[in-house]
C-alpha cells in the first residue's frame, strides 16, 4: 500500500512484524565495567543477533544505544528468531556473575509501518517498543495480533496479560507474555520479584524482665504478633522456630536481621509486677539500624489475653503502614530497571488512591508490569480488580460490561494463584456485590477472607459496604468502624470513612454520616461515591445550599455523569436507591 503526501513524496507502508529489543539495566552494567559490558554486548550483536535475524529473513532496521529495532514478513519467523536470541544469549552469559549478565527484553507486534531506508513508523512500532518494557529479562510480550497470525506461542509458557492501557495510546492493546525455561535465571538485574520482593520481618522473642518463671507471658506476646503479622500477604515473616535461638539478653537487633536475611525487627520486652503489665516493643530497620517505631502498652494479669490481642492488632495496625510507607519510598528511588514485582505494585498504590482522572491509568500500567515480572504474584491480580472497581465507581468506564468482567476474571485469577489471600477473597466478594449484585456470593467470600485475616481492614470495609448494599445499617456501621480502627495510618482510610459514612446513612443517622463523610473528602476530594453520599445527606437534613455545592464539585470531576445511569447500575436496593436518586436530583444533579 502506498500513499502520496502533500509534497509529492511516497510513503511505503508495509504489513510487518516489528521486534524491539533492550539490555536489562544496560546503564548499571556500563557503570560496574564499561570497557567489558560494552565489548561483551557487541559480541551478542555479532555472533547472535546479526545471524539469526539474517537466518530468519528479517532486517535489523536501527540500533537504539542499549539495543536494536527490527522487521520481519513473517511473524512466526520473527517470533523464532526471538526465542533462539533468548536463549543463545542466556547460554553465553551463563558464566558470568548473575549480576553481570547481559540480557534482553523484548516486544513484537504486527502492524502496517511506514518503511524509511533507515527507519520505520507508526503506532506499530511504538507499541512493540513499549511492549518489550513489559518483559521479564529472557521474556518475550507479544501483542495478541501476534498470537492470531501465528496461531500459538512456539512451546513458549504464555500468561495472557489481558487489555494493557499502554502510554499515549487511546485503545488498549491485548497483551500475552511469554518465557522460556531456559531463560529463567537469565538475569537477577532487576532483583528479586513477587514473594521474594516482600518486605520481610522477623519477631523476636520479647526479653521477659521479671524472671525466668514467667516467659510464658513473652512467648504468648509473641506468637499472637507472629499469627497476626503472617496474615498479611505484603510481609514475608520468619518463622517462630528460625528466631527462638535470638533468646534473651545481649542480642543486637539489627545484626540479628541481617543474619536472618529480613529488613524489619521487632523486638521488646515484658514486665510484670504484681497484677499490672507492661510491654514495650520496637520495630528496627536492620538496613539504616534506624527505629522505626517504638510502643508501650500498659495492662493488667488478669487481661493477658485481651492485651496480647490489642499489641497484636497494633502491630498490624502499625507496622503494616509503616512498612508500605517505607517500602514505597525505597521502590520509587529505584532505577525502573531495578524494581520487582512487588516495587511496582507498592507503585501502582499511589494512583489507584490518588483518583486523579490524569494518572488513574498509570497504576493499571504498572499493575500489569508487576504481573508480567511474576505471573503468580496474587497482590498484583487482586489490585488490578480493585483498579476496574475505582474505574466504574468513579463513572470513569467508557464500557461497563468489559470492566465488570475484567475485574470479576483478575479477582478471579488472584485467588487461583492464592486461596489464602485474604485481600484477593475480599476483593473478588467485593466484586460479587457492587458489580455482580451477587450478595451472598459476596458475604461468603469476604467472611472467608476475615477467618484466615482477622484484623484485615480491606475485609471489613468492603463487608460493610455489602451490608450496606442490602440495607443493613446497624450491620453495616459495625463492619465499617472495625475497618476505620483497622486502618489508621493506611492511605485508603479516606475509602474506609465513606463506607461508614453510608452506613450511617443507611442507618438514617444523617448527622453522623455527615460529619465522617466531611472527613473522608478532605483526606480525599476525588472520591465521587463520597460525595454522592454527602450530597444525600445534606439534602436530608434541608442544607441544600451545600449539597449544591458538593454537587458542582462532583461535575468538576465526572461532566458526563447521569443520576439515571448510576441508579442502573448502583447495587443499592430499591427503597434505598430510589431515595439517594430523589436527593441527588433535588440538589440539581443532572437526570
Amino acid at each position: 500500500m502506498e500513499s502520496d503526501t502533500p509534497k509529492g513524496e511516497t510513503l511505503r507502508h508495509r504489513l510487518k512484524s516489528v521486534l524491539s529489543a533492550d539490555v536489562v539495566g544496560y546503564s548499571r552494567l556500563m557503570e560496574l565495567d564499561e570497557a567489558r559490558t560494552h565489548s561483551r554486548y557487541m559480541n551478542l550483536l555479532a555472533t547472535v543477533v546479526k545471524p539469526l535475524v539474517a537466518k530468519h529473513e528479517g532486517k535489523i532496521v536501527k540500533h537504539t544505544g542499549d539495543g536494536f529495532l527490527t522487521m520481519f514478513d513473517n511473524s512466526r519467523a520473527a517470533l523464532q528468531c526471538a526465542k533462539e536470541m533468548q536463549i543463545e544469549v542466556t547460554k553465553l552469559e551463563a558464566d558470568e556473575p548473575p549480576n553481570c549478565r547481559i540480557a534482553f527484553r523484548m516486544g513484537m507486534n504486527i502492524a502496517d509501518v511506514i518503511v524509511e531506508d533507515h527507519d520505520i513508523f507508526g503506532d506499530g512500532v511504538n507499541i512493540a517498543a513499549r511492549l518489550q518494557s513489559y518483559a521479564e529479562p529472557g521474556g518475550i510480550v507479544i501483542s495478541g495480533a501476534v498470537r492470531e497470525q501465528i496461531a500459538g506461542t512456539l512451546g513458549m509458557e504464555c500468561v495472557d496479560l489481558g487489555l494493557l492501557h499502554l502510554r499515549n495510546l487511546s485503545h488498549p492493546v491485548q497483551v500475552l507474555s511469554l518465557r522460556l525455561p531456559e531463560t529463567g535465571a537469565a538475569s537477577n538485574a532487576i532483583g528479586p520479584g513477587g514473594y521474594e520482593g516482600r518486605a520481610s520481618i522477623a519477631v523476636l522473642p520479647f526479653r521477659n524482665l521479671a524472671g525466668q518463671n514467667e516467659n510464658y507471658f513473652a512467648q504468648g506476646m509473641v506468637d499472637n504478633i507472629i499469627c497476626a503479622l503472617a496474615a498479611l500477604k505484603e510481609l514475608f515473616v520468619i518463622s517462630r522456630g528460625s528466631t527462638l535461638a535470638f533468646q534473651g539478653a545481649g542480642f543486637d537487633a539489627c545484626s540479628i536481621g541481617v543474619q536472618l536475611g529480613v529488613r524489619y525487627v521487632l523486638s521488646g520486652s515484658v514486665l510484670r509486677s504484681g497484677n499490672s503489665l507492661r510491654i514495650n516493643t520496637e520495630l528496627s530497620d536492620s538496613a539504616t539500624r534506624e527505629i522505626v517505631r517504638a510502643g508501650r502498652y500498659d495492662g493488667k494479669l488478669n487481661d493477658l489475653f485481651d492485651l496480647q490481642d490489642r499489641i497484636a492488632l497494633e502491630s498490624v495496625k502499625t507496622i503494616a503502614p509503616n512498612v508500605r510507607e517505607r517500602e514505597l519510598k525505597n521502590s520509587l528511588r529505584k532505577h525502573p530497571q531495578n524494581m520487582s514485582a512487588y516495587d511496582l505494585f507498592l507503585q501502582a498504590l499511589v494512583p489507584l488512591y490518588e483518583l486523579d482522572y490524569a494518572t488513574f491509568a498509570r497504576a493499571r500500567d504498572l499493575l500489569q508490569r508487576a504481573i508480567s515480572l511474576d505471573p503468580g504474584y496474587a497482590p498484583a491480580y487482586s489490585h488490578a480488580a480493585y483498579w476496574h472497581i475505582f474505574r466504574i465507581g468513579q463513572e470513569w468506564s467508557t464500557d461497563l460490561t468489559a470492566d465488570i468482567n475484567e475485574a470479576a476474571r483478575l479477582a478471579n485469577f488472584a485467588i487461583a494463584r492464592d486461596i489464602n489471600d485474604a485481600t484477593a477473597l475480599a476483593i473478588y466478594g467485593y466484586v460479587q456485590s457492587y458489580l455482580n449484585k451477587d450478595f451472598d456470593a459476596a458475604i461468603d467470600f469476604i467472611d472467608r477472607a476475615l477467618a484466615i485475616s482477622p484484623n484485615s481492614a480491606l475485609s471489613w470495609i468492603f463487608k460493610g459496604a455489602t451490608l450496606c448494599f442490602i440495607g443493613d445499617g446497624s450491620a453495616a456501621v459495625r463492619s465499617a468502624e472495625m475497618g476505620v480502627r483497622l486502618s489508621p495510618l493506611d492511605q485508603h482510610i479516606f475509602f474506609a470513612e465513606h463506607i461508614l459514612a453510608q452506613a450511617h446513612y443507611i442507618n438514617d443517622n444523617f448527622d453522623m454520616a455527615i460529619l465522617i463523610a466531611q472527613r473522608a473528602d478532605k483526606r480525599n476530594a476525588r472520591l465521587t461515591s463520597n460525595l454522592r453520599t454527602l450530597i444525600a445527606c445534606l439534602v436530608a437534613t434541608d442544607r441544600l445550599d451545600e449539597a449544591r455545592d458538593v454537587a458542582a464539585r462532583h461535575a468538576k470531576i465526572v461532566p458526563t455523569f447521569r443520576v439515571s445511569a448510576w441508579a442502573a447500575r448502583t447495587p443499592m436496593q430499591r427503597e434505598i436507591r430510589d431515595q439517594r436518586v430523589k436527593w441527588l436530583l433535588a440538589a440539581g444533579m443532572p437526570e
